[in-house]
Formats: C-alpha cells, sequence, structure tokens
C-alpha cells in the first residue's frame, strides 16, 4: 500500500492519470471516499489517459457510464454505487461482461465490486482533518497478483 497527500484537485486528477497510464483491458478500480472527496475528479484524470474526449462526469443518476476512449485503448466504464444497496443489486448491473475488455472504475464500490474480479485496485480519499484547505489524504492499495511495487511507485510520484 501507498499512502500519499494530494493539495489540489489539479494533482488528484494528475494521480488519476497515472493510474490511467498504468491501466489495461481487465482492470477494476474500486474508488472508497466521502461525498466531494475527490473520486469524479481522479476519474477525469483517469479518462484523459486513456483518451476519452468527452467530459467525464459523476454518473450518480445513470448508475453506470462507458465512455469511448482513443483508438488502441480500452473503453472506460464508470460506475457510481452509491445508490445500490447490496452487492445484489450491483450484480444486477451485469457489468462482468463490459469487465475483461474494458478499464472499470467504481465510486462507492467497496463491499460491492469486488465480484467483478480477482485482482483490483482500491483507492480510499480522505478530506484532510482540518477543514480549511483542499487536502486529501489517499492510500492505494492491491488485491491479487495484477499491480506490481513498480506500479505503485509511479502512482505515488508527484
Amino acid at each position: 500500500m501507498i499512502e500519499l497527500e494530494v493539495t489540489t484537485a489539479g494533482a488528484m486528477q494528475a494521480l488519476g492519470e497515472r493510474i490511467g497510464y498504468k491501466c489495461r483491458a481487465g482492470d477494476l478500480v474500486i474508488l472508497v471516499g466521502d461525498l466531494g472527496a475527490g473520486k469524479t475528479t481522479l476519474v477525469q484524470g483517469l479518462g484523459l489517459a486513456l483518451g476519452v474526449a468527452e467530459r467525464v462526469t459523476s454518473p450518480t443518476f445513470v448508475i453506470a457510464r462507458v465512455h469511448v476512449t482513443a483508438p488502441g485503448f480500452p473503453q472506460l466504464v464508470h460506475v457510481d454505487a452509491y445508490r445500490l444497496g447490496s452487492a445484489l443489486e450491483f450484480d444486477d448491473l451485469d457489468l462482468a461482461a463490459e469487465v475483461d475488455d474494458s478499464v472499470t472504475v467504481v465510486e462507492w464500490g467497496e463491499g460491492k465490486a469486488e465480484q467483478l474480479a480477482r485482482d483490483y485496485l482500491v483507492v480510499t480519499i480522505c478530506r484532510s482533518d482540518n477543514g480549511v484547505d483542499e487536502t486529501r489524504h489517499v492510500a492505494i492499495s492491491t488485491v491479487g497478483e495484477r499491480w506490481t511495487r513498480s506500479d505503485l511507485a509511479v502512482l505515488a510520484r508527484a
């Protein structure tokens, strides 16, 4: 696991880009954090790395959105599981068919999205305790063998 501080929205987007550059088809990224923590901002950066031309916005009301990426890159499936109550409701989205050919990012996915892949990245974002600045504390951990120590070292680089 790596831990880092992200001080601005631009830096959160840059972290997302670094994650996106390391992603490949079949990758699952689970985002954990309160409302306004910066989850969608991170996905915007990830989308930039994959060549998404349209604006990446939170899919809160549509639950899932598929973004077309640049040629040669896997599509980006962006899911917001906030309004889903359980892993069973999440399973009803039938995302399993998309996962192998896409980079799938699930906001509010903890306890729901893990069933999609054996290996995945978990990004936990917390606001600073002082409530004055935009600093976020980010912890990135892995499950399975897909992500290497060198991948995580690159993600930690500012």
